[in-house]
């Protein structure tokens, strides 16, 4: 049974940082793309960054949307199962629901949506305050 647990959300002033954790369980990161959305109330659950380890696990692939880059950084710890999602320079704009998601099937599919993914958390609040 795959499980997706989120921590690491809250509350935080405009111009600092978070760090999301994702605890993945009953999955491989192996040649699976996983990723972070989020979903602003209102709007549509979109992207926020994603990556891909293939077969060696020795290299990965990321890929940010636009509003991300540069601030944003997705990782995961391959041992440990955990993916991560470090967000700096954060702006009210940010405020959002994020949750953690992964793919069923094997490959990369870059920037996806949803759709794409089968498996997710439940989702943690960043509230970001001007």
């Amino acid at each position: 049974q795959v499980q997706l647990v989120e921590s690491g959300g809250g509350s935080v002033q405009a111009g600092e940082s978070l760090r999301l954790s994702c605890a993945v369980s009953g999955y491989s990161f192996r040649r699976h793309q996983t990723a972070w959305f989020r979903q602003i109330p209102g709007k549509e659950r979109e992207i926020v960054a994603t990556i891909y380890v293939g077969e060696t696990m020795k290299f990965t692939d990321t890929d940010y949307a636009h509003f991300a880059k540069g601030r944003f950084s997705v990782s995961q710890d391959n041992a440990q199962n955990m993916m991560y999602l470090r967000m700096n320079r954060l702006e009210p704009e940010d405020t959002a629901m994020y949750y953690c998601a992964a793919r069923i099937v094997p490959g990369w599919v870059g920037l996806g949506d949803e759709a794409d993914f089968g498996y997710w958390g439940q989702g943690t609040q960043v509230t970001v305050s001007s």
